[in-house]
């Protein structure tokens, strides 16, 4: 029994540290990959503080993780079986009557851990993160707004205006563009000017967007499309104030699937079903299938390290190959495979007839099914 024991200890202790390496490597490469060139402007030209980037990053992790613990953990299983097969330590441990089956509890094990940890992200970590990382934004503007006002790009997280700014200086903007929009967001006035000046008003909660040497087209709010009722002029000296109040709300507002947890999900889609007022239009039967693919898609992904214990054990004992490499490219392939299937399942979630709430279960299904097929041949070799 002890042997055994000892065997535990080995396999988990192969098993844990491979994988904590492969989750950190790949969260490095996916947060940092993918945000890298967000993160380069904000600070090199928003200027933004130091403690607001690391703290986007820790928002971005939870939704990472969700990718980069199952697949982390599958290239642990890929390296460790398929080292322990290249060097024949599981030949040794079946001549000693110690099953396939038998050596990969503690792996089944970790799977189970994982799956928990990623069903508790799903539901409720990253949903909450993404929350925070969107009133990082409201931070943004408040705590330092000349972040929000970059050079070359467009500013449209102001509700009813679009303003671009070709560069800044400091609180200095050159060469501006001021949209400001109605409720159908048709250009009701439209202001370019040589030279701007941003100053915060935080007592009033807004921003001062103070317009020099200015032109302007103003349409009528009545028929915008009009271009009859267009009227042009100049203007020396112009001050436009910004609500951040507005912004606030309207961030508050925006809230999408991806931002709801799982209980929050089931409320919306109980509270739709009972709705009354034109239940079976297209546009509730998209939403009403969103809102079940979205649920489905939380408890669907989670399963991920259970689908790839099941099919990375024999894939590895196979492969026998203790390269590093190998087995890298190996968890890279059924990794791609089975996110490819729940990202193309999670596209047309909006298309009821397609049943994306079930579909979003089939990688699970082939992979387990397959899985559970290889090691059932493999362990009665």
């Amino acid at each position: 029994m002890r042997p055994l024991k000892i065997l535990d200890r080995y396999v988990l202790h192969q098993v844990l540290v491979t994988g904590i390496f492969a989750v950190t490597i790949l969260s490095v490469v996916l947060v940092l990959g993918n945000i890298f060139k967000q993160l380069l402007e904000l600070l090199v030209n928003h200027d933004a503080p130091l403690d607001l980037i690391l703290s986007f990053i820790a928002y971005i992790l939870p939704f990472s993780l969700t990718f980069t613990i199952p697949w982390g953990f599958l290239t642990a299983v890929l390296l460790v079986f398929g080292k322990m097969s290249a060097e024949h330590e599981l030949i040794a441990l079946r001549s000693s009557g110690v099953s396939i089956p038998r050596i990969c509890i503690p792996v089944f094990a970790v799977s189970f851990v994982c799956a928990g940890i990623c069903l508790w992200i799903n539901v409720e970590v990253a949903p909450k993160a993404q929350i925070k990382m969107k009133d990082a934004l409201y931070n943004i503007a408040t705590n330092n707004p000349m972040a929000m006002f970059g050079s070359d790009r467009v500013i449209d997280d102001f509700p009813g205006r679009k303003i671009y700014v070709e560069r800044n200086a400091g609180a200095e903007l050159f060469n501006l563009l001021v949209y400001e929009m109605n409720e159908n967001f048709e250009p009701i006035k439209v202001v370019q000017a040589q030279r701007g000046l941003i100053e915060p008003d935080r007592e009033n909660k807004q921003l001062l967007l103070r317009i020099y040497e200015s032109s302007f087209e103003q349409r009528d709010d009545q028929a915008p499309g009009d271009l009859m009722r267009l009227k042009e002029g100049t203007a020396q000296e112009t001050t436009i104030a910004i609500s951040l109040v507005e912004l606030y709300e309207k961030n508050k507002k925006r809230k999408g699937m991806g931002s709801l947890t799982a209980g929050e999900l089931l409320d919306r889609l109980s509270a739709q079903s009972q709705e009354a007022t034109a239940p079976n239009s297209k546009q509730a039967i998209a939403e009403r299938s969103s809102l079940k693919t979205e649920v489905n898609k939380r408890f669907s992904f989670s399963l991920a390290s259970f689908a790839f214990a099941l099919i990375g054990v024999p894939l590895a004992i196979t492969a026998h190959r203790k390269e590093t490499s190998a087995g890298f490219l190996l968890s890279l392939v059924v990794a791609f495979v089975y996110f490819f299937f729940i990202i193309l399942a999670d596209t047309v979630r909006a298309n009821a007839a397609l049943r994306p709430d079930l579909l979003i279960w089939l990688p699970n299904v082939i992979f387990i099914g397959l899985g559970g097929y290889l090691f059932l041949r493999l362990s009665r070799r």
